[in-house]
């Protein structure tokens, strides 16, 4: 497997920003991102289900259109970054469509690898290329313009998008074919499940041996028992706090059990080490 990675500059040549970008999931990550691609100079067209979503760039220097089609027939390059399989699916069930070959599709939503790969098979037999192209690093990063990009897909096609990632991403990185963003992205958060699992009892171990919690917080940020697990689970008063977060992570996990098998030591380990904190933050 090649491992190519990127971490050049935003800015795009006047040729690059002539790409014509669309882009559909207006949500908080969605949002910056499709923010930086306007910042960036591409021309940029816009769909959403909700109209409140558009509102925040009436007289922004984007276009609006009023179906997912419609979309697709402008643009070269469509970024996705909806919230599940399904979503993916009714999405592109209208995109591919509508698009023109040699177009592309960057598919930033976590979903199944299965499903990334089918798309990127129907997409291709219309003359359509998908790079599938997980994000990591939240709303913050986004407006940031430092997200992580987890890419699979053709080393050409990748070098072709790469003006359009640099502008809300810094760690560009290739893992392989279509699915490996994916597998990687699967892996990152499940990782992070178990480290806040873990962080939890740390905090609940300190809490019963009389620690005052925020300076154990401090000291293991400064530590070499640090991680982001802490660090999530640091900003917390209570796991329930965390349910919006903890629903995906467990979604992300479930699919990781799907594809490497729920019996596996690796799984099992990463199991027992975020299953508890992920009932306990949803009230299960």
């Amino acid at each position: 497997m090649t491992t190519d990675v990127t971490t050049t500059s935003s800015d795009a040549t006047t040729a690059e920003r002539a790409t014509r970008c669309g882009f559909i999931g207006l949500g908080s990550q969605g949002a910056p991102i499709a923010r930086r691609m306007i910042d960036a100079g591409f021309p940029t067209m816009l769909w959403a289900r909700r109209p409140e979503s558009l509102a925040p760039y009436e007289g922004g220097g984007a276009t609006f259109a009023s179906t997912v089609a419609e979309l697709g027939a402008c643009c070269d390059h469509v970024g996705l970054c909806v919230v599940n399989d399904d979503d993916v699916r009714q999405v592109c069930a209208d995109l591919i469509p509508a698009m023109r070959p040699g177009s592309r599709i960057a598919i930033h939503s976590t979903i199944h690898p299965d499903t990334c790969r089918a798309i990127a098979q129907e997409a291709l037999d219309e003359g359509i290329v998908v790079i599938d192209a997980p994000v990591s690093g939240g709303s913050p990063a986004a407006e940031a313009g430092t997200l992580t990009l987890m890419l699979g897909g053709d080393p050409e096609i990748i070098e072709a998008a790469l003006p359009v990632f640099r502008s809300f991403g810094r760690l560009i990185v290739r893992l392989g074919d279509a699915g490996a963003g994916q597998h990687a992205k699967l892996i990152n958060n499940t990782l992070l499940a178990a480290n806040i699992g873990l962080a939890d009892r740390a905090l609940e171990a300190g809490d019963q041996l009389d620690l005052d919690r925020a300076a154990l917080i401090e000291l293991l940020l400064a530590s070499s028992g640090r991680s982001m697990g802490v660090e999530v689970r640091g900003r917390m008063a209570h796991p329930t706090a965390f349910a919006h977060g903890a629903s995906l992570l467990k979604k992300d996990m479930n699919l990781l059990g799907a594809v490497i098998g729920e019996k596996t030591d690796a799984f099992q380990t990463f199991r027992a080490a975020g299953a508890d904190f992920l009932r306990r933050a949803l009230g299960e």
